[in-house]
């Protein structure tokens, strides 16, 4: 029979989920930033090298996260466009939730969840699995790699030798000690962006600051000063 979880709940048999996974585990979630649990419990099933997706929906990828998915080799990351689901499921167990896989949800915010078993929620556990595949199919891998190189466009020159490497948001918020959410409203109230929708442009004094706008494999994006300050 189906389990109603609340937060503290969800990531309790969240972990306990990944903990007895033995042959796949499957992590859709539209938001990536996983805490020092999960990434533990999920560095030993790379070692057991079981398969396991991870499949988000947001277009920049965290550094931290990036830099850490590079040392799995059992690992496979894909983006879904669109992808608003929140489903963590295993060979013998799923979770169907609001919580994304992210540290800030799992300790500041109000979140339900269900948890289904394949021997007791059979019908439920197979129809849940198989859309959690059909997203897999529908997503596109990732190749996670760390050999970025930023080199200004007008001197072609290396970024050690350049005086304003640019930083992402997401990037300019870790050097900051805050999450991106907070780094955008001070950047929004710096007059620096302006949110329209639910995209951030860039303003003129945003440009004044160093600042310009990059296309990346997702989309357009903004990219910071590293010297940047407030």
């Amino acid at each position: 029979m189906a389990k109603f979880l609340n937060t503290s709940a969800t990531t309790y048999y969240l972990e306990e989920l990944i903990k007895h996974s033995s042959e796949r585990l499957y992590l859709i979630s539209p938001y990536l930033k996983l805490n020092d649990r999960i990434k533990e419990l999920l560095e030993d099933k790379n070692r057991m090298k079981i398969d396991i997706r991870i499949v988000y929906g947001k277009s920049e990828l965290q550094p931290a996260e990036a830099s850490w998915l590079k040392t799995l080799d059992y690992v496979r990351t894909s983006y879904c466009q669109n992808l608003h689901a929140k489903c963590y499921i295993s060979e013998s167990a799923c979770i169907i939730t609001s919580l994304n896989l992210y540290e800030f949800s799992q300790i500041n915010n109000n979140e339900m969840g269900i948890l289904l078993t394949r021997l007791n929620d059979t019908e439920v556990y197979r129809d849940a699995y198989e859309e959690a595949t059909r997203i897999i199919r529908i997503s596109e891998e990732v190749k996670i790699s760390l050999d970025v190189v930023n080199k200004s466009p007008e001197t072609n020159t290396p970024p050690e030798t350049h005086s304003h490497q640019g930083l992402t948001t997401s990037k300019l918020a870790e050097k900051w000690g805050m999450n991106r959410a907070e780094c955008n409203q001070k950047l929004c109230e710096a007059g620096l962006q302006e949110l329209n929708g639910k995209n951030y442009f860039l303003t003129e004094k945003g440009k004044q600051s160093g600042a310009s706008v990059k296309k990346g494999q997702y989309g357009y994006f903004i990219v910071w000063s590293a010297d940047l300050t407030l």
